[in-house]
């Protein structure tokens, strides 16, 4: 059982997981993809990742974090009826993991439906099983529990104003979790997000 690399980046593989040398060793590990490209950037260094391996009949498949934490939400995700760890991975695709905590803590099923694009039965099931357990460790770290009601009402500014969801869902993503934004200002940085990414593009 692998419980953590580090060595370093080597490339991806034609199907976007990462190789990691270690010792001559070169490790395949599927990583979510805002962590793909932070280890794109660090070429040359040496890096870290704490991994979830599943064995199967037919593979022995590695999944990469840069956080225990990461890890952390990833295993609850698979707690979860249904959502095995290419699910899980997915979803932690979608956004950060604070943000995907916070809704689902509270109980925003509907929000997890329309901002992060998580199927519906998915999204309930997640609530479900998840909701009690979350908030309880968002109130033991002095967190507040909020939704993500204000990021519904970002997404749908945004795609009023002619953005795709895919637009919408990656300027979410790149103002990350500030729960003292309001609607208002967060659709404000997320327009300089969009605006930027345009300039540079």
């Amino acid at each position: 059982m692998i419980g953590k690399l580090t060595g370093r980046f080597g490339g991806t593989t034609s199907d976007g997981a990462v190789l990691i040398e270690v010792g001559g060793v070169g490790y395949v590990a599927r990583v979510p993809l805002f962590s793909l490209d932070t280890l794109r950037l660090r070429a040359m260094e040496e890096i870290s990742l704490f991994i979830h391996t599943r064995v199967a009949e037919d593979a022995l498949d590695l999944y990469g974090f840069p956080t225990e934490d990461e890890l952390l939400f990833f295993k609850q995700l698979m707690s979860v009826s249904g959502i095995g760890p290419k699910t899980a991975l997915g979803i932690l695709n979608i956004s950060d993991v604070a943000t995907l905590r916070r809704a689902i803590a509270a109980g925003d099923a509907a929000a997890l439906t329309k901002v992060f694009g998580i199927g519906k039965k998915s999204a309930e099931r997640l609530v479900v099983e998840l909701r009690d357990k979350l908030a309880l460790e968002q109130t033991s770290r002095g967190e507040s529990v909020q939704g993500s009601g204000g990021d519904s009402e970002v997404i749908e500014a945004l795609t009023a104003l002619g953005y795709s969801l895919q637009e919408a869902r990656g300027a979410l993503k790149h103002i990350g979790a500030v729960p003292s934004l309001g609607v208002n200002e967060r659709i404000s940085r997320a327009l300089k997000a969009l605006g930027t990414r345009a300039a540079t593009s």
